[in-house]
């Protein structure tokens, strides 16, 4: 997608349904995650470095890496879904580049192909300092719909 797309913003109605459903999230909540940017088809999800994040080596712990990558594809999917479905990821595939450094980690997830069943999503995470941003993994993920179960 281009840089066109991604100044738009989700409908008011696709945001509030993605936020609302992220704050439901236990583990995104546990590391400190933050929606920073919901629009049709991609959602950037950022994670602030602290001590608890890493690894033996003071990189970002490849869980937490992966983590934010599975989830801001799953909702970057989610914004093309019907309001009466969820999404729940079948299988996800990432490659870490590089040590994940910086102030802080960007996910960004990106819809390659949506269907009516499966759906296909990029994954990208940067680390971000003040003067870089290293791309430091990349993968893909399919996710599938599946009905609201009813509460």
């Amino acid at each position: 997608m281009g840089e066109q797309t991604r100044q738009d913003q989700a409908s008011p109605e696709v945001r509030e349904r993605i936020r609302a459903s992220f704050e439901r999230q236990g583990l995104m909540a546990h590391l400190g995650a933050r929606i920073t940017h919901i629009a049709p088809g991609r959602v950037h999800i950022v994670l602030p470095s602290r001590p608890e994040l890493t690894q033996q080596h003071g990189y970002f712990h490849a869980g937490a890496t992966s983590a934010i990558a599975d989830t801001a594809g799953g909702y970057a999917a989610y914004t093309l879904f019907p309001d009466n479905t969820e999404v729940l990821t079948v299988e996800y595939k990432i490659n870490l580049l590089a040590p994940a450094t910086g102030d802080h980690l960007e996910a960004v997830g990106t819809v390659l192909k949506s269907g009516r069943t499966l759906t296909v999503c990029q994954l990208e995470v940067f680390g971000v300092g003040s003067e870089r941003r290293t791309l430091v993994a990349n993968g893909q993920q399919t996710l599938i719909r599946v009905a609201r179960p009813e509460r």
